[in-house]
């Protein structure tokens, strides 16, 4: 809060959401916190998270265990709105503080990198970068890394355009949690 960039959201009392515990095993890594989000204090509180939670096959009350779950969003703070969705996480914000971060996670054995930023950021893909070819190839970065499309309504229509996701993508992401969380 103290970091002069932040100055805007600390000015308005709004704090940074992430979730950092050395005991957790997986972590999700996304785009930004939402409105509703910064709103309630509570990232991933939204239709977005509800679908997550069901993709990864897990309660609420697992989901916001930090001892299993880690959040660590691009920017910890909702960046606003755009023309078609909310702007982008902050440029250089993640590789400020996500290496300082990093060292509290000892545990993580799965990262899952929901939406293309994150994917671009972590897998260092250019932004030409298709977001279906990635996560059509997740296995490519198995055990370490599970690319996601975004479960935002937003994304609906392209989950219709791909089955394949839901039909296979899904069964494996559950399986893999439930896995590294036994």
């Amino acid at each position: 809060m103290a970091d002069p960039e932040n100055q805007k959201y600390t000015e308005r009392a709004i704090r940074p959401l992430f979730t950092v515990d050395p005991q957790a095993k997986i972590l999700i890594v996304g785009q930004a916190p939402g409105l509703k989000a910064e709103q309630t204090q509570k990232m991933w509180n939204d239709a977005s998270g509800k679908k997550l939670r069901h993709w990864m096959g897990i309660t609420p009350a697992e989901f916001y265990c930090p001892a299993k779950i880690a959040i660590l969003p691009l920017d910890f703070y909702y960046p606003g709105r755009g023309k078609s969705g909310d702007l982008p996480p902050r440029k250089e914000f993640a590789a400020k503080w996500h290496p300082q971060l990093w060292k509290y996670l000892p545990q993580v054995k799965l990262t899952l990198l929901v939406g293309s930023y994150a994917q671009h950021f972590y897998l260092r893909q250019p932004n030409s970068t298709r977001l279906t070819t990635t996560v059509r190839e997740y296995r490519k970065y198995l055990p370490r890394y599970f690319p996601l499309v975004h479960p935002s309504p937003l994304n609906y229509g392209w989950l219709k355009k791909n089955p394949w996701f839901e039909n296979e993508v899904v069964s494996e992401l559950q399986y893999r949690v439930k896995s590294v969380l036994n």
